[in-house]
């Protein structure tokens, strides 16, 4: 903008000073909220004669703050520019403002309604929020860059396809519970897909080395923080590929929108760690490696004595970890028995496998206070779980098994203890970001009442999906002789103990999909059916492929550093999936079931 040139400029009123009658300023926000610049009307001697001035002064004076308007004057350099940067939130030009000539409303604030920013808005006004915060509204912006730079990497370094996939597809048992949408023929119905994943693999047997697209998926599931009905991901597929490619393609995508979006240095190979090792290690198949307090099993080093105290379980393991909340025994003790004593601790209490056990280490006290873990524990105490005075160690028993799901009781605890200890400001806030790969799932997990799974009546499922292949020629044979052996060819990608994404090699041999539905999963006829697409188009000799779906809310949020994804999505669901701002999901007439030969009951 050059100075003592006529302009006309349209944007939101922002914070005004009336000095006088005769003197008002004002700020104006740009219409896209990126900058604003200060507004003069000054009403001379001449000007108070002319009525058309007064109104334009007149009405500057009188308008609510977030009026939309278009103001046309002279720009000027400023007699003394501000020493401000910013002002409401944005840039300010602060060597310029613009003497006012005229004003035109654009609309109407409303005069009960208050728009300021700082304001917490309900989610019946999330467009209230969206364009007074000015935090959320950057959070979008950033999304938007994150977004248009992982597009640009894959098309031109990477060499992918951007290709879209239906989003009406059909019933399958992949995992989650699906929504339905209902068609006009009786008992047919379409359903909205979980992820493209079918469609992706059908591209490779169509003759595209590498597709990828930001697909909108749906899975209808009990929310959380982290999960929306409905979300985005990046996704992506190689043809003639397999773990090595997707990993290596995933580490160079990380490491450039960390150093372009965030100016942070990734360095790359990631750490890799096996499922069985993270559960071990850390309690959990998504491990935060910047916080230590590593779990160590001291079953062998602990009296049996001790142990049948703590668990009923018969020859159960023991595992065990430390941290240091202080150097002095009295603040821990009363630390850990205000967590355990708090809603987010007394959860803990009630364990099956037994209550944690719980010790200070207390230099005051014969054997540092740590008797109970006997003799041979205390004089031999491993290096990694040696303790200074003041530190804590907490123990629990569990069945002596190989691992399943995705955490452990004293995983969940590890972190829970770390929260507050981290909320009570006795241990640091961990910063950066530690990428690493897990790998080497079991293939199958037992069944649950809480996921579906595929189906099938083997009394286990899919541990991801029932496309991921077995990982070596040995897992292979196990297929029919010991499923639960079988380790999965999938590799998640976590950072600060949030899983971004996951992937894994394809089945491409329609044998082998076939004989793990139906022998292995023990789907019935009627749902192996609904993979007939699938094995059709892989018995026309489908290239081995590999992929990963990276979740594109979550990876924006860890960016970000933000706890919710419904920080960085423009209209997120509730808790309950609701969107209170369009009020969805609504109700459905009894004319509208009809046309669906639907009908409620009860």
């Amino acid at each position: 903008m050059q100075p003592k040139a006529e302009i006309s400029l349209s944007g939101y009123l922002g914070t005004r000073r009336v000095v006088s009658k005769k003197l008002a300023f004002a700020l104006l926000r740009s219409h896209d909220q990126r900058i604003c610049i200060q507004i003069v009307s000054y009403l001379g001697k001449e000007d108070a004669k002319d009525p058309k001035r007064v109104q334009t002064h007149e009405t500057l004076c009188s308008l609510k703050d977030w009026t939309p308007v278009v103001v046309k004057g002279r720009l000027k350099t400023r007699s003394e520019p501000s020493k401000e940067n910013t002002a409401m939130g944005i840039p300010l030009a602060n060597d310029v403002e613009l003497d006012l000539d005229s004003i035109e409303i654009l609309n109407d604030v409303p005069k009960d309604l208050l728009l300021k920013e700082g304001t917490v808005f309900s989610p019946e006004q999330r467009h209230l929020q969206l364009r007074t915060d000015a935090e959320l509204r950057q959070n979008l912006l950033f999304r938007h860059k994150v977004t248009q730079k992982a597009r640009e990497l894959l098309t031109s370094d990477m060499q992918l396809t951007e290709i879209e996939t239906p989003i009406l597809f059909k019933s399958t048992p992949e995992g989650a519970r699906e929504f339905l949408v209902p068609t006009r023929t009786k008992g047919f119905a379409y359903a909205l897909p979980q992820s493209p994943q079918q469609y992706k693999q059908i591209l490779m047997a169509s003759g595209f080395s590498g597709y990828f697209q930001f697909a909108r998926c749906f899975r209808d599931e009990d929310l959380r923080a982290d999960r929306q009905p409905e979300f985005t991901q990046l996704d992506m597929e190689m043809g003639f590929a397999g773990e090595e490619d997707i990993i290596s393609t995933i580490e160079k995508l990380l490491k450039e929108l960390w150093k372009q979006c965030l100016s942070e240095q990734v360095v790359t190979p990631f750490q890799r760690m096996t499922y069985a090792e993270a559960m071990a290690s850390y309690g959990s198949d998504k491990p935060d490696m910047r916080l230590g307090m590593e779990i160590h099993n001291i079953t062998e080093k602990l009296p049996q004595d001790l142990i049948s105290k703590i668990s009923d379980l018969k020859s159960p393991a023991v595992d065990a970890f430390r941290i240091t909340v202080s150097d002095d025994p009295k603040v821990t003790r009363k630390f850990i028995t205000d967590f355990l004593d708090s809603p987010e601790g007394q959860p803990f209490l009630v364990n099956p496998a037994g209550q944690p056990g719980v010790f200070v280490a207390d230099a005051s006290q014969p054997m540092q206070g740590l008797g109970a873990l006997g003799y041979e524990f205390v004089m031999d105490i491993p290096d990694a779980l040696a303790l200074d005075n003041g530190d804590l160690l907490i123990i629990q028993a569990r069945k002596n098994e190989p691992f399943s799901g995705g955490s452990t009781p004293l995983g969940n605890l590890r972190l829970a203890i770390h929260k507050a200890a981290v909320a009570q400001g006795l241990v640091p806030k961990p910063t950066g970001f530690h990428f690493v790969w897990i790998t080497d799932f079991p293939l199958f997990t037992p069944s649950n009442d809480t996921d579906p799974g595929q189906g099938g009546s083997a009394g286990f499922s899919s541990t991801h999906h029932p496309f991921t292949a077995p990982k070596t020629a040995q897992d292979v044979d196990l297929l029919l002789t010991a499923p639960e052996n079988v380790t999965a060819a999938h590799y998640d990608i976590v950072v600060n103990g949030v899983e971004l994404g996951g992937g894994s090699r394809r089945i491409h041999n329609a044998d082998v999909q076939e004989f793990i539905l139906r022998d292995v999963l023990k789907m019935n006829a009627q749902r192996l059916e609904d993979f007939r697409h699938l094995l059709d188009v892989l018995k026309s000799g489908c290239p081995p492929h590999a992929g990963i779906a990276l979740g594109w809310d979550r990876l924006v949020a860890v960016m970000l550093g933000k706890e919710s994804v419904r920080e960085v999505i423009a209209f997120p669901k509730s808790g309950k999936g609701e969107d209170m701002l369009v009020k969805s999901p609504n109700r459905v007439t009894k004319e509208q079931w009809d046309t669906y030969h639907l009908q409620l009951k009860g």
